[in-house]
């Protein structure tokens, strides 16, 4: 309180006082009445001087306060704000590094060992009995560019060899994507499939036998709703760079599902110019294993000048369920005079998952990786599937006798985890005009296979 204050508070009391004889003038104040206003004034003025004390002392703290919590938020402030990641990394089989504007970086491979045997009839003379060897060793890489390209480059080792699988720059706009490179053209929904994904330990046996591999070229493929369209231009593979072949490949698929049900229809066509003098063409198939080299059907080498190929597939998955079936008619234009042979191929076959959950995967118009519902690593047993196929193969046509293979195969596939996989295949192949002929010359007769797989991949 201010001084001003104080001088109010005497002169309101001096000023009852003196008042006091004009309201009452009987009225005669004593000294000691005297003494005891001044006792009050004076005890007012000290709690005054409390009251100012208690103030002071109240703005002080309040001045304090105000200087710590400043210092706090210059303190707060000073802290450096946590930046975001340049990159970030997530795990599918292996590290997937994700960087800023749309890089992607992820290593990828495989490992493949096959054991078994299989077994002709003595007289044929072929050798058989066990085989072995490392069917796919692959290591690559791929990823994503800013801009919407991406990346694909993988190599094989396997077979004392070194080969490239996919090789190859992409572009994806939308619905739409451009591939430039070493590539799988459009034939079939089995060669599609990758063989991570197959549900043999080969695939079916007009794939091998009409030649189905990688060619270095340039691909369109679009994909809107239940469809899907795919068309390219190839010339051969990178071991075969100096031939002259040049082709053309296209392949429609309608993909629609009927509540959980996934159905598949398709249909490929494959043609392939040889345009080199004195070229020919050959088409032979091996009894279900890759271990052994023996061959039971063979046309021999047929001149020729083109290939016309034409396919047609079916597939569906609900459930534990899947079935699927393709033909395929290859057509060779002979180079000189005489009849174009069409060869024949196809396959049916059935499959059931005997662990609860389990379904076949399915993207894109092929068969995807299946993922175990209770895999290994969280405590269950993985998934287990049981497969029964036909397999058919006829190489005789127009005078061209190469034999006919019939086959009736079984697998058994167990994934503890969705990156491993042990499987078991049998299979009974029956042959007509056989290669080889018996003691008897009878070229009807059965050849036994059976074959394991040890599998990873990442």
């Amino acid at each position: 309180m201010t001084r001003i204050f104080r001088l109010s508070v005497a002169a309101a009391a001096l000023s009852c006082t003196m008042a006091t004889p004009v309201l009452a003038q009987d009225v005669t104040v004593t000294a000691d009445e005297l003494a005891a206003m001044r006792a009050q004034l004076q005890a007012m003025n000290a709690r005054i001087d409390q009251l100012e004390g208690e103030l002071a002392a109240a703005k002080a703290a309040n001045d304090a306060q105000d200087a710590t919590i400043a210092a706090q938020a210059e303190t707060v402030a000073a802290i450096p704000v946590a930046k975001e990641p340049d990159s970030k990394i997530a795990w599918k089989g292996a590290p997937v590094i994700e960087g800023k504007g749309g890089w992607s970086f992820k290593p990828r491979g495989r490992l493949m060992y096959d054991a078994g045997f299989t077994n002709a009839p003595d007289s044929t003379g072929r050798s058989d009995g066990f085989g072995n060897e490392v069917r796919r060793a692959r290591l690559g890489v791929e990823g994503d560019i800013p801009g919407g390209f991406g990346y694909k480059f993988e190599l094989d080792f396997a077979h004392n060899e070194v080969e490239a699988a996919d090789a190859y720059l992409s572009y994806t706009d939308g619905p739409i994507e451009v591939i430039v490179g070493h590539q799988n053209n459009f034939q079939s929904l089995e060669e599609l499939t990758s063989s991570l994904n197959t549900t043999f330990i080969e695939r079916a046996a007009f794939t091998d036998a009409f030649a189905f591999e990688r060619r270095i070229g340039a691909s369109v493929t679009y994909k809107g709703g239940d469809f899907m369209a795919q068309g390219g231009v190839f010339t051969d593979n990178f071991a075969d760079t100096e031939t002259n072949n040049r082709g053309a490949d296209a392949r429609l698929v309608y993909m629609p599902k009927m509540g959980k049900t996934q159905l598949h229809f398709g249909g490929s066509v494959h043609y392939n110019d040889i345009a080199e003098d004195g070229a020919t063409v050959r088409y032979r198939q091996r009894p279900l294993v890759h271990f052994t080299s023996e061959r039971f059907i063979n046309t021999g080498n047929i001149p020729a000048d083109s290939e016309f190929g034409l396919g047609l597939e079916a597939a569906m998955i609900s459930g534990p369920f899947h079935a699927a079936a393709e033909g395929y008619w290859q057509k060779v234009n002979l180079a000189g005079a005489g009849a174009n042979p069409t060869f024949f191929g196809g396959y049916a076959e059935v499959g059931y998952y005997l662990t609860k959950g389990d379904t076949r995967g399915y993207k894109s118009g092929k068969f995807d990786r299946s993922k175990p519902a209770n895999p290994f690593n969280k405590g269950g047993m993985g998934s287990l599937q049981l497969n029964l196929r036909y397999d058919f193969l006829d190489l005789n046509d127009a005078g061209i006798v190469g034999g006919t293979q019939d086959g009736l195969l079984a697998s058994l596939i167990w994934k503890p985890t969705d990156y491993t996989l042990f499987g078991v295949n049998y299979g009974i192949l029956q042959y007509d005009d056989a290669v080889y002929a018996l003691a008897d010359g009878d070229r009807s007769y059965n050849v036994d296979a059976f074959g394991v797989r040890a599998q990873i991949d990442f």
